[in-house]
C-alpha cells in the first residue's frame, strides 16, 4: 500500500514519531489527499515494525507520556528503493462506481435517466475542478502544486468520459438506448445519417 511507502520515505530523512509523521505527510502531499488518520498511521507503523522495515524506541519525556520514535532499517531502505524503482498501476484498476452508474442508466433505456446521471456527475466534477484550481493557486510548495495539477488532470479526464458517454448514448435520437434496453450490446448498425455508436465503457 502506498501510504506505508510514503511513511518509509519520511523516515528515510531521519527518525520521527507519530504526530510529527502525520504533519509531515499532510504537508508533503497537500490538501487534495485529506488528513491522515492517526490511528491508521499507527497501524501502518506497527506493521512496518513487525516486518522489520522500521524499529521503534520508547523515549521518556519529563511531563508528557513516553513517546515512541521510529527509525527506518536497512531492510526498510531496500524496500523503499524497490518501490520507487517500480511503475505504479492504477490502485483500483478501472472499477469505478460511476462506470457502473452509467451502465445501469444506459441499460434502463431512459434518456432522461442518462441525462440526470451525466449531468449530476458533470456538475460534481466541475465543482471539484474549481476547488483544486483554488488550492493549487494558494499552494506555496512546488510539489504540492504539481500534485494538485495531477489531480486536476484526472478530473478533466473524467469530464471527457462524461462527454464521451453523452455522445455515445444520446446523440442518435435514442437508438442505442433502445437496443440496450432490449438486451442488445449497443453495437447494432447506426441509423441512417448517424455516426458509429461507441461503447460507454
Amino acid at each position: 500500500m502506498a501510504i506505508q511507502h510514503a511513511v518509509l520515505a519520511l523516515l528515510a530523512r531521519g527518525p520521527s514519531y507519530g504526530y510529527e509523521l502525520k504533519s509531515a505527510f499532510e504537508a508533503a502531499v497537500g490538501p487534495q489527499w485529506g488528513p491522515l488518520n492517526i490511528g491508521h498511521l499507527y497501524q501502518i507503523l506497527d506493521r512496518l515494525s513487525r516486518d522489520g522495515l522500521v524499529v521503534a524506541e520508547r523515549q521518556a519525556q519529563p511531563v508528557k507520556p513516553d513517546r515512541v520514535v521510529y527509525e527506518i532499517t536497512p531492510e526498510g531502505r531496500t524496500e523503499l528503493d524497490r518501490w520507487l524503482a517500480e511503475p505504479s498501476p492504477r490502485s483500483g484498476g478501472f472499477r469505478d462506481d460511476f462506470f457502473l452508474k452509467v451502465t445501469a442508466a444506459a441499460r434502463s433505456g431512459e434518456a432522461a435517466t442518462v441525462r440526470t446521471v451525466l449531468g449530476n456527475q458533470r456538475g460534481h466534477l466541475m465543482r471539484e475542478l474549481r476547488n483544486l484550481d483554488g488550492l493549487r493557486r494558494r499552494a506555496d510548495d512546488p510539489v504540492v502544486r504539481l500534485l494538485l495539477s495531477a489531480a486536476s488532470r484526472h478530473v478533466e479526464a473524467d469530464l471527457a468520459f462524461v462527454d464521451d458517454a453523452e455522445s455515445a448514448l444520446l446523440a442518435d435520437g435514442g437508438a442505442v438506448l433502445d437496443t440496450l434496453a432490449a438486451g442488445g450490446s449497443g453495437t447494432a448498425a447506426p441509423a441512417e445519417g448517424a455516426g458509429p455508436a461507441r461503447a460507454a465503457g
